[in-house]
């Protein structure tokens, strides 16, 4: 029994998305901090490489509009010597000033070009890696999770953050921080080029800055608001399609289409509507930003052409302090014209920057969404009890390196510093386990199990009664409220998760295989066992003669769940795989539910020379199945309501009997 997992059309945050991927808070920093210290941790001296030279692009933009002054200058110069000569005056006399100038422009916007090239290059790089590190730390951290992660988070939203938020990551790591940074820097050194140039023009610049930041604000907020709601919807879209998918067989049985098609309809309704408001607003953002930039060119070139034609001292500039002396004085046409450039590249700037708000937008959106998994608290583990091979001499347990085919519980005491060790056996016992998905919500109360080594335990009852919270308790998959399980009389908190899980093997009613060869799936219950391993496991569990009519027999290709295989063969691979592992303790949960009569007398057979000598869970609705077990425990709601074997309870006549007789069935 499991907690129902959650509608596709909710959020993946347990129905509380983050406020920024809400969009109704601003854009949060400390997650541009943390995507910054992470590169900073993952490429160090490339990041350090990469600010240098957008730095130095920053400055080499500038540095037209100052050789213009010098230039325009120049010609000026060469203008007034003409009309004191009379109209005429040799060009000797100042191309020398010129050529040097310009070349000494050419000289730096060549290095310019190097530059940008070498950090385009540089951020391609760093970029990709950055992304591809960011996938394993995301990889890693899932496979840290508990179950319950994955049974409240539908599996296409998990996907989307490894496509879509990460994609977002890239246009802000490879093209906005660095547009940003680089408009940045271009703007505080374009402030001082201006202010030695012309104060009395920069107020003019400043009013359209002004009226560029209100636009940005208003507009600009509003479309980033609806592109962080936007990533979220696409995550909701990717989650409902994946569910479509996998259930497409059911959906055709009960013609659910229509109903499919509505469901799909809302939720892509909702993406409809955030990105057509995103796109409105960043449609409408760009062209008035632009108009607001030809404008203030228009006005500057206005209010210069007033200082110059006024013939006053009406231009402040610090370079007047440092050439004349003076605070003020007469405007030079140079300098307007130098300062018309200077204008349309600072708009320019400012604009670039903020048509980076909406990929920032998506990327805080995305980058909270990747961060809500990276801080997902990982699957807790303060077991200490490890599962190490092992030998008996002279009645005494000894440790060993090598494969014995024995295990044993490597049990060190803190209080002593001594180690002792126990033989694993497959003894396990529930004693008064309460359990609850919610809090205040238990789905088992005071449950009793007790397995001796060897027996066969049956678990029967309704859908829901807990039969498979039981089992997902003794692998440790969900942690008890209270009472004890103990495994060859230790008490499995102590026991390590990975060394328990060892201990125990595992076929479901629903099989899992992976793309791979026959031979891969059934060795991955025991990476290390050898080909001959994994056929006798074939042998045992009746799967080795279909195997042998497969193409390749044991090196046939399986793509999409073992698509090309019955679901009868794809459960007897999965016995297979349970095999090899060679556990004590066996949980076969509904493991022969999907298979025809005549394929369970095969897999029957096998499961009973697998059962052999183990520990053996079994849940099952079929109760012909459970009929030689040494015990029985009837559930319902959670609580054994009836334990014994087959004959002793039939023999009472109670809930089992009218089960297994089809009188009553439990709900």
């Amino acid at each position: 029994m499991r907690k129902p997992m959650k509608s596709s059309v909710q959020d993946a945050h347990g129905g509380k998305m983050p406020p920024d991927a809400r969009g109704k808070r601003k854009m949060n920093p400390k997650l541009i901090g943390r995507l910054l210290k992470l590169l900073m941790q993952d490429y160090p001296v490339m990041l350090v490489v990469i600010l240098l030279c957008v730095v130095l692009n920053a400055v080499i933009g500038v540095l037209p509009a100052v050789f213009i002054e010098n230039i325009t200058d120049i010609i000026l110069k060469g203008l007034d010597l003409a009309r004191q000569a009379g109209g005429t005056v040799a060009w000797d006399a100042y191309k020398g000033e010129v050529f040097r100038t310009v070349g000494i422009m050419a000289g730096i916007l060549v290095s310019g070009v190097f530059f940008s090239g070498l950090q385009a290059r540089l951020i391609a790089i760093m970029t990709q890696g950055f992304l591809h590190k960011m996938r394993l730390r995301m990889f890693d951290k899932m496979q840290s999770l508990p179950i319950r992660y994955f049974d409240t988070n539908t599996h296409g939203d998990i996907m989307s953050h490894y496509t879509n938020d990460i994609d977002t990551l890239r246009q802000l790591i490879s093209q906005s921080i660095p547009s940003i940074f680089q408009a940045l820097i271009t703007l505080i050194v374009l402030l001082g080029v201006m202010s030695y140039f012309s104060i009395s023009l920069m107020a003019v610049v400043f009013v359209g800055v002004i009226a560029m930041t209100q636009v940005t604000k208003r507009v600009g907020g509003n479309s980033a608001k609806f592109f962080m709601r936007q990533q979220q919807s696409v995550g909701k879209v990717e989650g409902y399609i994946e569910e479509m998918m996998n259930g497409q067989k059911v959906v055709k049985v009960f013609c659910h289409e229509e109903a499919a098609k509505e469901g799909f309809d809302t939720v892509n309704e909702e993406l409809f509507r955030n990105a057509e408001s995103a796109n409105k607003f960043a449609n409408v953002f760009g062209p008035v930003m632009n108009n607001i930039g030809n404008i203030l060119y228009v006005l500057t070139a206005f209010v210069g052409g007033l200082l110059i034609t006024s013939g006053g001292s009406y231009n402040i500039s610090v370079q007047n302090i440092i050439v004349s002396g003076t605070f003020a004085a007469p405007l030079a046409i140079s300098v307007v014209a130098s300062y018309l450039g200077m204008c349309k590249q600072f708009t320019g700037n400012v604009n670039n920057a903020s048509q980076q708000i909406n990929s920032i937008a998506m990327a805080m959106a995305g980058a909270s969404r990747i961060f809500a998994l990276l801080d997902q608290e990982p699957e807790v583990d303060n077991g200490y009890v490890t599962l190490v091979n092992c030998r008996e001499e002279n009645g005494q347990i000894i440790e060993c390196a090598e494969r014995t085919g024995k295990w044993a519980w490597k049990h060190p005491h803190n209080a002593d510093g001594t180690v002792t060790y126990t033989l694993l056996r497959g003894d396990v016992v529930l004693d008064g386990v309460d359990f609850a998905y919610e809090e205040g919500k238990t789905v088992l109360h005071e449950v009793d199990v007790y397995a001796k080594p060897g027996q066969k335990v049956a678990f029967v009852g309704a859908t829901g009664a807990g039969k498979t919270t039981i089992t997902n308790l003794i692998n440790r998959f969900y942690d008890i409220a209270d009472g004890k399980i103990r495994y060859d009389g230790i008490n499995i908190n102590k026991i390590k998760k990975a060394d328990l899980r060892r201990s125990l093997g595992v076929v479901l009613q629903d099989t899992n295989l992976f793309t791979g060869t026959v031979m891969d799936n059934i060795r991955y219950g025991k990476l290390d066992a050898t080909d001959e391993e994994c056929i006798n496991a074939a042998k045992l569990a009746n799967a080795h003669s279909f195997i042998m009519r497969l193409p390749d027999g044991y090196n046939t290709q399986l793509t999409s769940n073992g698509a090309n295989l019955s679901q009868g063969q794809r459960q007897l691979l999965s016995i297979a795989r349970a095999a090899v592992a060679d556990p004590p303790v066996m949980i076969l949960d509904e493991a022969t539910s999907s298979i025809d009569t005549r394929t369970e007398l095969l897999v029957q057979q096998g499961m009973d020379a697998l059962m052999k000598g183990r520990t053996v869970f079994v849940i099952a609705h079929r109760l012909s199945t459970v009929k030689n077990s040494d015990a029985i425990m009837v559930l319902d709601h959670g609580r054994i309501i009836e334990r014994g074997n087959h004959e002793k309870l039939i023999a009472e006549k109670g809930t089992y009997y009218r089960l297994y007789t089809g009188a009553f069935e439990l709900e």
